[in-house]
């Protein structure tokens, strides 16, 4: 092999890797869910664009959850948003905030994703009244809110 063919093998493999890593090992910061008006209705604005930002959520079981999806890009992959654990396949217009609502009632990780299955996110469900560090093996931060 020539030395071209090794530097366009390199950097061939290098690309790989870097998509792989993307969609396979990244993880954003953990984002606590504020509680909003009198009913304590958890709410979270997640924008989409090219992923889910924040793309991990943490919420209570036992209380109303308003998650906010904003979705600031056309592309196909974003068009709906499936919560398969709460029944939830929600199709997101094009730069236009969607509201999503439920109550989670059991502790435990929830994922979420678009219609094809390429973007993905994580709602963590955590018992009533605590407020702790997820023990998710996910890489996601301290999500206590004091």
């Amino acid at each position: 092999m020539t030395l071209a063919q090794y530097i366009v093998t390199a950097v061939g493999l290098a690309a790989i890797a870097g998509v792989l890593w993307y969609f396979l090992f990244s993880r954003g910061s953990a984002v606590a869910a504020q509680q909003t008006g009198a009913g304590g209705v958890q709410e979270v604005r997640i924008l989409v664009k090219g992923g889910y930002t924040p793309d991990t959520v943490v919420v209570q079981a036992g209380k109303p959850v308003r998650l906010q999806f904003y979705r600031d890009e056309t592309a196909d992959c974003s068009e709906r948003v499936v919560l398969e654990r709460f029944g939830i396949d929600q199709q997101l217009p094009a730069f236009q905030t969607t509201t999503v609502e439920f109550t989670p009632e059991q502790p435990g990780e929830y994922p979420f994703r678009c219609g094809m299955n390429m973007l993905k996110g994580l709602l963590v469900v955590e018992p009533p009244g605590e407020r702790r560090a997820a023990s998710s093996p996910h890489k996601f931060h301290d999500a206590r809110r004091e």
